[in-house]
């Protein structure tokens, strides 16, 4: 079974220095039906303008991934940590039993475009965690990537929960396939172009939450980039 969210229905805000999309209930947005999916609580599709940005601000208990799609995205964290994530970075921030961090947009002229995305870890209370791992463009292509996993294999980095999670790219006509062992479900998040997924037609900007199918098999019908979840 494959159930599509439409990017157009996500909650949407411009607030002139940011343009955001909530694919999930999250801050002033509020959708009883659409509260997250399994153990991946928010997808937010951010675009921040040049020389604005998230103060400081504090998480805990919860895995952020950020995923840079274009300009850069400057952070700073109660733990120490300075970095810029460029495209090709992925960023994971373990809150635990609490961290503050800020994220600015360092380019004057240039927006920065991410998405940003948290997931339920398996226990509460861990100790405060960083990592960023430099992901090219290429190792995406064709194939279904790796960027995120418990276990932290193929180069990816590692969260705090039973959840994997894939980047693909595909030039039109090429496909994909996953295998999803019983019990498991998957998140699919498109973030450009269009795709057919057992079928089912996605779009920029559209997810879909699939269970009950053995396997996912996806084509893009246009030059496509899109996330994979495989969820517990």
């Amino acid at each position: 079974m494959i159930v599509k969210r439409p990017a157009a229905e996500r909650g949407h805000f411009d607030h002139g220095w940011l343009d955001t999309s909530h694919t999930f209930s999250f801050a002033g947005y509020h959708d009883p039906a659409h509260m997250g999916f399994r153990t991946l609580r928010v997808i937010n599709e951010d675009r921040v303008q040049g020389g604005k940005g998230f103060g400081a601000h504090s998480h805990s208990d919860m895995e952020i991934i950020t995923y840079v799609l274009e300009g850069a995205l400057a952070h700073a964290d109660s733990l120490g940590n300075r970095s810029t994530i460029v495209p090709g970075d992925v960023q994971r921030m373990t809150a635990g039993t609490g961290v503050t961090h800020s994220e600015f947009n360092p380019r004057p002229g240039e927006p920065v475009h991410f998405l940003q995305i948290w997931i339920l870890p398996d226990r509460r209370g861990l100790a405060p965690g960083y990592e960023q791992q430099a992901i090219p463009e290429a190792e995406e292509r064709g194939t279904l990537r790796l960027v995120a996993s418990r276990d932290g294999r193929e180069g990816s980095v590692t969260i705090h929960q039973d959840v994997d999670l894939y980047a693909s790219r595909l030039l039109p006509g090429e496909r994909v396939k996953h295998a999803l062992a019983p019990g498991r479900h998957a998140w699919l998040q498109v973030v450009t172009g269009r795709i057919e997924a057992n079928g089912t037609a996605l779009g920029t900007g559209d997810g879909a939450a699939v269970s009950r199918e053995n396997a996912l098999e996806v084509v893009a019908t246009e030059p496509a980039h899109f996330l994979l979840f495989d969820l517990a």
